[in-house]
């Protein structure tokens, strides 16, 4: 995982309850990178914040620094279809998938 990959990680862990239920995927283009932000659905209101600002400026920090390296980047959230307030991940219930917001 690169420097920008964990910014965007440490940001979304610090707002929500169970940070290691964030994670993060990179899928490399030759001039894009996309960063799949995987968060529970009960986090979602979090990750995205009062009218969308806190996702805007994890956008616009992720796009300043992929500025640097002369890429562009794209953060997709992406909500995970299940309860995560099970005990473990056996016990989580399978909503269905991901819905990517």
């Amino acid at each position: 995982m690169n420097k920008v990959a964990e910014l965007i990680k440490s940001i979304a862990s610090s707002l929500v309850d169970k940070p290691e239920e964030v994670e993060i995927h990179e899928v490399t283009g030759d001039t894009t990178t996309v960063y799949e932000l995987m968060v529970a659905q009960e986090y979602l209101g979090k990750i995205i914040g009062k009218q969308g600002k806190t996702a805007k400026a994890m956008r616009t920090l992720l796009g300043a620094a992929a500025a640097k390296d002369k890429r562009r980047a794209v953060l997709e959230i992406v909500c995970l279809l299940y309860t995560s307030d099970a005990a473990d991940e056996e016990d989580r219930v399978d909503l269905g998938g991901r819905r990517i917001i």
